[in-house]
């Protein structure tokens, strides 16, 4: 069964941005461990449209060092404002739940905690330790920030050498001081650049479509990845997550995102994952091959 989304917009959603009702028994097996054990996962917080899909698959993406960000992102949905306290007891929780819900592949993301001196790294590194001590033989993406672009910060990352390391860009460079505010595009790209160039196997970017931005934008963005040894990039519609936030410019269609696909393959990415729904971890356990 399919679900058309609600027309928030005046002029509707179009047909092609469907989503799959989550159906089948190891979804409905995760569903009731979430629900029984209270774990926090971001396929259930954010609603993701892919939750029965890659809960199918035995991934799943959880989110550590609190909800609150200390940055105000113009597309993104978190709570922004002052953090909680760092819980030094959150690796063993997310390892715990990773192994409960005998996930094969896991996603770890967080939110910016650029009030911490380690930009929350080292939180980061004993989540990656814990994960694989209790779960050996799951594998693992870290989706992390651009810890202000701190070297020191990112090294633990590269120490702790996930299966694959990811860092979004979100949008082109034109709009990347509306659209992230706090964060820079040649940073992130640096921060990209770095991880390849210090042994990180597999790197991995995504954008979001539909701020207004053209298309030799995107495809200048693209090559701006490869340029950096970029291996994977995912490219999705940008969806406005409440009034507050900033408005969709464009729907595009499946015909545009298909011909991003076939120019990222020329390119030489690794992987393209280019749809309406594609989110940052959609079919991340291919991204390890």
């Amino acid at each position: 069964m399919e679900t058309v989304l609600d027309h928030a917009l005046p002029t509707g959603k179009p047909k092609w941005l469907k989503v799959k009702l989550p159906i089948g028994q190891k979804y409905t097996e995760l569903r009731g461990l979430v629900d029984k054990y209270k774990l926090n996962t971001i396929c259930t917080s954010g609603s993701c449209p892919n939750m029965g899909e890659c809960w199918g698959e035995g991934t799943a993406t959880f989110m550590i060092l609190g909800n609150i960000c200390t940055r105000s992102c113009g597309f993104c949905g978190v709570k922004t404002g002052r953090p909680e306290t760092v819980d030094w007891d959150e690796p063993e929780k997310v390892a715990r739940s990773i192994k409960i819900m005998n996930i094969k592949h896991a996603v770890v993301t967080s939110v910016d905690r650029d009030d911490l001196k380690d930009g929350g790294s080292i939180i980061w590194i004993e989540t990656v330790k814990a994960i694989r001590r209790m779960n050996p033989q799951t594998t693992l993406e870290t989706l992390i920030p651009d810890f202000q672009g701190i070297e020191r910060n990112i090294d633990r990352i590269v120490e702790a050498n996930p299966e694959v390391v990811s860092h979004n860009m979100e949008t082109v460079r034109r709009l990347t001081r509306e659209v992230r505010i706090q964060a820079k595009y040649d940073r992130s790209l640096a921060v990209l650049k770095y991880l390849k160039d210090n042994g990180i196997k597999r790197t991995k970017s995504g954008i979001m479509l539909g701020l207004g931005e053209t298309e030799e934008e995107v495809i200048q963005t693209m090559r701006d990845l490869r340029d950096a040894n970029v291996d994977i990039v995912t490219i999705g519609q940008y969806l406005q997550p409440s009034k507050k936030h900033l408005p969709v410019k464009e729907f595009i269609t499946p015909e545009q995102f298909k011909k991003y696909e076939e120019i990222g393959k020329e390119m030489g990415f690794r992987h393209v994952e280019s749809g309406a729904l594609v989110r940052s971890s959609y079919h991340a356990q291919k991204h390890i091959l």
